[in-house]
């Protein structure tokens, strides 16, 4: 049986394989819309593992998919076979050579580390995707990856100078550049040798006269920098064994876009360049129709320009929706049908000005454009993330109908391109279809996507036929169907149609010349299935009723599982900064990462026979490590929030398993802490006592390495009430009221926080008061127990919605908590309280928020507070970050005029409410807070203070550096001016 045949392999290899259904599901689907449930997965740990698995395959008739980040948009890697993830061990930069201007890597390292590897050595490696931050080099050679710049640095292709490669009978080769006299010495190899057979098969098929003529006749145009259809033998071709006064030859050109179906890579040597100049500006020229701003493309590329980017009106209402690009629209003006972001990189600002002024003209003349802000600086940082959000952000439309990547990729010439997006356009007319258009004017190539929805039948043959018109649209402008993302199993079915049926044989010769027996990711580029088979959704099944307890505004939560593309945002390191996703960011397992978590609802939320859809330990494992930090619901540009479907799932789950006694403890912690406070001395000595502690931790399900939370010797409450009749001061008319959310963080453990917080509003001038209520459910939230969460929820919008207005707004110490008003209240209550709910969380503020827009209104004066110098590091909250961020906090601490304020850029510290403190999450939690937080508070001065407006950042610094954060509230109090 092959699963004894498996278990044999894994025992045999140093690495791992999976091949329970769990990792299969989560490795069946990439970023495309393809999913296929693979034999098994590989996690290799040395090219030992990759020749066993290769001997494997050979003997038992199977095949290797190789894959890295797994964001590919053409189904490239999903295949029936082995999945070969190189992502986790094959990540090592190896040597640079400065002088001959070249960089050796394995294919697991990421695009945007490479170039923080090079840049103190004055050298970036220019080509680029939108998913830079997470795509490897492996995949960039696979797939010929290029990007907004390649009208000046070309594609990965152009900088692929070698390669180690292990070829199909196992053999250890490199490829690289070869003198005529070396190319033929290479065919004159030992003849049972593959590699040999390899070179002579290539110089018999390109040294016919009549394949030569027929490959120019019908590859695409020479001129489209962006062609790669099939295998790259056009370009192969104008080398020096073929065409005379050219290049000398080099397999690399033919590896770069094979989509891992000729050889396994194990190094890539590549060209790199000196640092582009340090000046950068853009042009974002805005237009009223997408025609206007392709003809101005035009224009714009005669100036040569560093790129040309569409933004079409389509994804800029998209952005209006997504909490983190909203800040990113900053520039446009009006109701644009297209922006064009043209990018200059000059050494100087004046010369890019005097570019951008030149092109002004010139497109004002032509009456083309009507809005031209140049932009430079920290700026130009939003404008590409907003651009490169695009095909998240897609993904954000409510229902079934989705922009489906089924054409996206067409390259035509340049000047071509106005013509054949009117074409294109015109044959969606016939289907009462439109398409999102966005990205690489520059090079030709724009994305479009047209509107379906797959699940139907008529959408997958819809999904079918727009292709093939558009591929004979794109044969008669003779483009390239794949510019950048490559064939895959979504155009490799059309090679044929684009090159012909003779030069399609020559790419089959190709393929089965290097792997006989077709073991490396069969069915891509050549023999591929139909493109609307395989898909993630089987056409005509009707979706399952889901009944849940948050809203899910416009959609089911099935839905919003299935927003999640696959794109990988959520597989950015710690050097990328960020927050999503901190599981990830430690374990680099792809099962943490929020699209496996998405992926393993979606998976069992459509396929489960259980009349409750939830009750699968299988999804448990995999949400397990979800930290709900809400990193997801902003930095996600799908907006998954991963946090809130986790809730819901717990919920269902403990209906049908109950609910665990540590999960009871923390959700009860507000009443619990109740009957502790009764005697606050004796629990603070029984958990501090070694013995005691350990044994309360014990039955808790804590780690025993863990500190736990003290109580205060009194509640913030029970000080408020004593202090208000004795204390209360009359203020001035006109003195604005502010209402204090007492939570249950700061008002056992934290109360110090909560009394300083309110001596401080006061001194400010401000009227604090605080009315009775419960505490904010944050703990059942966490926990799952929504229904409990529920009742707390609609009785503090009851409570607050008749008191909290634009002119007395309810403020609150502790991010997690008070911000529960504005991102779960509204879809938590039922409906009778919800347009309630959605008018309070407009007046529900962070104290930090607060007195940051009260000093931009010049409410608070640097003069109120201390001249002192002092420098503070300043850690923020998860749930701030994705809600409201860190640059309120910033401000206020930077309130005393001699206060320098640093963020550290980490992303969650680990803790995350309980997580931290539970047994099994312990080890990850501090792994998490060593990726960034904890050397950056080691690393600080004595004399600087750490800031952390969350309880539970502060307890992990506390336990992972030994050093004490203060809330920012803390800070500002001890700087007040007495």
């Amino acid at each position: 049986m092959m699963r004894d045949k498996l278990q044999q392999l894994a025992r045999e290899l140093e690495g791992i394989l999976y091949t329970d259904d769990t990792m299969r599901t989560l490795y069946a689907t990439d970023a495309s819309a393809y999913r296929e449930m693979p034999l098994a997965v590989a996690i290799p740990e040395n090219i030992s593992d990759l020749k066993k698995l290769i001997a494997f395959a050979s003997a038992h008739k199977t095949s290797l998919i190789p894959r890295t980040a797994g964001t590919s948009l053409a189904g490239q890697v999903v295949g029936n076979g082995i999945v070969v993830d190189v992502s986790r061990k094959f990540t090592s930069i190896l040597e640079i050579n400065t002088a001959e201007k070249w960089v050796r890597v394995q294919p697991g390292v990421i695009r945007d580390e490479l170039n923080m590897f090079l840049k103190p050595y004055g050298f970036y490696f220019g080509p680029e995707t939108s998913t830079a931050n997470r795509a490897m080099i492996g995949g960039m050679v696979g797939n010929n990856s290029c990007g907004s710049n390649s009208v000046v640095y070309g594609s990965t292709r152009e900088h692929l100078l070698e390669v180690k490669a292990l070829l199909s009978d196992g053999t250890e080769t490199e490829f690289h550049s070869l003198s005529p006299d070396a190319f033929h010495a290479k065919c004159e190899g030992p003849a049972n040798s593959l590699e040999t057979q390899i070179y002579r098969q290539l110089r018999t098929a390109l040294s016919n006269h009549t394949n030569q003529e027929e490959i120019r006749r019908e590859f695409p145009k020479k001129s489209i920098m962006r062609r790669n259809t099939g295998y790259a033998v056009d370009m192969l071709l104008e080398t020096a064994p073929f065409t005379a006064g050219t290049e000398d030859f080099n397999f690399c050109k033919l590896i770069a876009g094979s989509e891992g179906t000729l050889a396994l890579l194990t190094e890539i040597k590549l060209h790199i360049d000196p640092l582009p100049p340090k000046e950068t500006g853009l042009l974002c020229v805005h237009f009223n129709t997408i025609d206007e701003s392709l003809r101005a493309n035009i224009i714009a590329m005669q100036l040569k320009p560093s790129a040309s980017e569409l933004i079409d009106h389509f994804i800029l209402e998209c952005t209006k929706d997504n909490i983190e690009q909203r800040k990113n629209r900053f520039f446009v003006q009006g109701d644009p049908g297209a922006i064009l972001v043209i990018e200059f990189c000059r050494d100087t600002r004046e010369e890019i000005t005097a570019m951008a002024n030149l092109l002004e003209q010139q497109l004002r003349a032509a009456g083309l454009g009507y809005h031209f802000p140049l932009l430079f600086g920290e700026d130009t940082k939003k404008i590409w993330t907003l651009r490169k959000a695009g095909l998240g952000l897609l993904s954000n439309l409510p229902g079934d109908e989705k922009a489906v990547p089924v054409i996206e990729d067409t390259a035509v010439a340049v000047e071509d391109l106005p013509a054949f997006i009117r074409d294109f356009n015109e044959i969606l007319k016939k289907y009462n279809l439109h398409a999102v258009h966005y990205a690489h004017a520059g090079s030709g190539e724009i994305h479009l996507r047209p509107i379906i929805n797959l699940k139907t039948q008529e959408g997958n043959a819809l999904f079918r036929t727009i292709a093939e018109e558009i591929a004979t649209l794109v044969k008669q402008y003779h483009g390239s169907l794949s510019g950048e993302h490559g064939d895959g199993r979504l155009r490799g079915e059309f090679i044929r149609q684009m090159i012909g049926a003779k030069n399609y044989e020559l790419l089959r010769q190709v393929k089965y010349t290097w792997d006989p027996e077709n073991i490396f990711n069969p069915n891509k580029i050549v023999d591929t299935p139909s493109m609307n088979s395989m898909l993630r959704y089987e056409p005509g099944v009707p979706a399952p009723e889901i009944k849940t307890i948050f809203h899910f505004p416009q959609q089911t939560m099935l839905q919003h599982a299935e927003q999640c593309n696959g794109s990988g945002d959520c597989r950015k390191t710690e050097l990328s900064g960020g927050t999503m996703c901190p599981s990830y960011m430690a374990t680099r397992n792809e099962k943490d990462t929020t699209r496996a978590r998405a992926n393993i609802l979606r998976e069992f939320l459509t396929k489960s026979n259980k009349q409750n859809k939830f009750d699968h330990k299988e999804i448990y494992e995999v949400l397990d490590l979800c930290l709900a930090c809400k990193g997801c619901k902003s930095e996600c540009p799908s907006n998954v929030d991963m946090a809130k479907l986790k809730m819901e799932f717990l919920q269902h789950y403990h209906d049908a398993n109950g609910l665990p006694f540590r999960s009871w403890m923390i959700g009860n912690y507000s009443k619990l802490n109740n009957l502790a406070v009764i005697a606050p001395g004796i629990y603070n000595w029984l958990i501090n006592t070694r013995a005691t502690g350990n044994l309360i931790k014990k039955i808790s399900g804590f780690a025993t390495k863990r500190s736990l939370p003290g109580l205060h010797q009194t509640t913030l409450k029970s000080w408020f009430k004593k202090k208000w009749p004795a204390e209360k001061q009359p203020h001035p008319a006109g003195t604005r009221k502010v209402y204090l959310f007492c939570d249950e963080f700061t008002n056992f453990n934290d109360t110090t926080i909560g009394i300083k917080a309110v001596q401080l509003l006061e001194r400010l001038g401000y009227e604090v008061l605080m009315i009775n209520h419960p505490e904010s459910a944050r703990a059942y939230l966490s926990k799952g127990m929504l229904r409990k969460a529920r009742g707390i929820a609609e009785k503090n919008v009851r409570i607050f919605s008749d008191v909290i207005n634009e002119n007395a707004p309810l403020l609150g110490v502790e991010p997690s908590a008070i911000l529960s008003f504005r991102d779960e209240y509204p879809d938590l209550v039922q409906e009778p309280l919800r347009a309630a709910a959605q008018k309070l969380a407009k007046h529900v503020y962070l104290i930090d928020e607060f007195l940051a827009l009260e000093a931009d209104k010049g409410h608070i004066a640097p003069e109120q507070f201390s001249s002192e110098k002092k420098h503070i590091k300043l850690h923020g909250h998860c749930q701030q970050k994705a809600l409201s961020g860190t640059q309120h906090s910033k401000k206020i601490l930077s309130l005393p005029a001699n206060y320098t304020v640093e963020v550290i850029p980490s992303g969650c510290c680990g803790m995350a409410g309980s997580f931290g403190y539970e047994k099994e999450h312990y080890d990850l939690s501090m792994q998490i807070g060593e990726l960034v937080l904890f050397p950056a508070v080691r690393n600080a001065a004595d004399d600087t203070i750490i800031a952390a407006p969350g309880t539970s950042c502060r307890h992990q610094v506390k336990d992972g550096t030994g050093k004490k954060a203060l809330h920012p509230v803390e800070v500002l109090h001890a700087a007040l001016v007495h």
